[in-house]
């Protein structure tokens, strides 16, 4: 999720405002930079349950504890629920999953570094509680009422509301994590084509990450239940979006659909103000009714466009939402696969050639498939792994052009390796985790959270 907005600012006059409002996202190639976030599940060790907000060994005192290394606390209420250094944040999901949006960063070596400081920060603070880290797509053992709410007022309206349009909108706030990244485009054509292949091959990111097999306790015949929890969340404002592969598609028909998603709230003096299942068409004839009378900002608009959770997300850049969270190495990994495929004009134009021709048909097949047969998922013919194959090699080149080295001469390709193994072994994380559970772990998931946290 999104750290706290800011609201207020100078009334929107025009429609041409909203479009111009993503048109600022437009970045020469040179100002290209990747953004990476993964969210992880924090446990005690002692008998790994999650962890409450409140209490000595819970997610404040992680925040408060975290502040000696320079991170600043956003503060909501009396509570801490957030904190920024620099241009990198840390946040809270629904059920306390701790978040790490990461800073605007040049190479995926920068982001790697990032991710491991991030980590080891986050393990000092919480060994010292008796906490754990894990990264997973989907909590195995927990119920919904094992997990504790996080006090943010975003998430009371969402609570509320989610049930009214979805089964598993609560799964999705409580209990999944994932790791995704953030690309920037050059103009409206450059956006319209990476937003049509990294939309595409979603599915095909889904299958490489697919980490979250089980659901309280039991094997339940997914490779990915985060992946498919999306699709019983809110039809409103999740999934594939069919348009944008229609000719003209561009930023003035994501407004359109943008207006067409019902709000979730208005952000006025520090506080969320209940918009549930209004139009922000409302809003900007000032029939709001949540606020009559009253004409939206740009920062409402910002607000606004955050809670949309499509598979690729346009923002003043896009958001690539399709994997599971895992290993640090798949945390650098994801990032990989993106620039890869996105950043090199090449590359760009080969994943093109490979979903230039997929019909509707094929999109809504692999979303609807890929979560439960993962790789081995059939498309067009053949294992999806075959497909997957291809696309890591695309990134592959894409970023051997880029030439990135580190301090030992490494190139980015270095971060690519767990979707090499996976692509060699047509075994995604997921198979690995329900081999072992049927296997030497015999059931138990103590081993799971031993030797895969943090």
């Amino acid at each position: 999720m999104s750290a706290p907005p800011s609201g207020g600012g100078a009334p929107i006059e025009n429609r041409r405002q909203l479009i111009e409002y993503f048109i600022a996202g437009n970045k020469p190639r040179a100002a290209w930079r990747m953004g990476t976030e993964h969210e992880k599940f924090g446990y005690h060790k002692a008998t790994l349950t999650p962890l409450a907000y409140e209490g000595p060994d819970g997610i404040r005192a992680l925040l408060e504890g975290l502040t000696r290394f320079g991170w600043e606390p956003v503060v909501e209420g009396n509570n801490p629920i957030a904190l920024l250094r620099g241009k990198a944040s840390i946040t809270l999901e629904p059920g306390g999953q701790f978040e790490l949006s990461g800073a605007p960063l040049e190479t995926l070596h920068e982001t790697a570094a990032e991710n491991s400081q991030h980590l080891r920060e986050v393990g000092e603070v919480a060994g010292e509680i008796g906490a754990g880290f894990i990264g997973l797509g989907f909590a195995p053992q927990w119920k919904r009422e094992d997990v504790h709410w996080m006090p943010k007022g975003r998430y009371k309206i969402m609570r509320e509301y989610m049930p009214k349009k979805g089964k598993l909108g609560l799964d999705m706030m409580l209990r999944t994590c994932t790791v995704q990244t953030n690309l920037d485009f050059e103009s409206e054509a450059d956006m319209v084509k990476k937003f049509r292949v990294s939309l595409a091959l979603q599915p095909v990111a889904t299958a490489l990450f697919a980490n979250s097999p089980f659901v309280e306790g039991k094997a339940v015949g997914f490779k990915s239940y985060r992946s498919h929890i999306w699709t019983d969340t809110d039809p409103d404002r999740c999934g594939v979006l069919p348009f944008v592969f229609e000719p003209g598609f561009g930023f003035e028909r994501y407004v359109d659909y943008m207006l067409d998603v019902p709000m979730y709230f208005v952000y006025r003096d520090g506080k969320y103000i209940d918009a549930s299942g209004q139009s922000f068409r409302d809003f900007l004839k000032g029939k709001l009714p949540a606020r009559p009378g009253e004409l939206p900002t740009l920062n409402d608009w910002g607000d606004h466009v955050t809670t949309a959770f499509p598979e690729v997300r346009l923002k003043r850049y896009l958001e690539m939402r399709g994997a599971d969270s895992g290993p640090w190495a798949a945390l650098n990994a994801l990032p990989a696969l993106w620039v890869g495929l996105l950043y090199d004009q090449g590359a760009l134009d080969a994943a093109w050639d490979l979903v230039k021709d997929w019909t509707a048909a094929d999109h809504d097949f692999l979303r609807a498939e890929t979560p439960k047969t993962g790789l081995a998922t059939m498309f067009r013919g053949r294992p999806l792994n075959v497909l997957a194959g291809e696309v890591v090699a695309i990134a592959h080149a894409g970023l051997t052009a880029r030439r990135c080295l580190d301090e030992r001469g490494n190139d980015e390709t270095i971060h690519l390796f767990p979707l090499d193994r996976a692509v060699d072994s047509g075994l995604a994380p997921a198979d690995e985790l329900l081999a072992k559970w049927q296997g030497e772990w015999q059931g138990s998931f103590a081993p799971l959270f031993r030797e895969y946290s943090y």
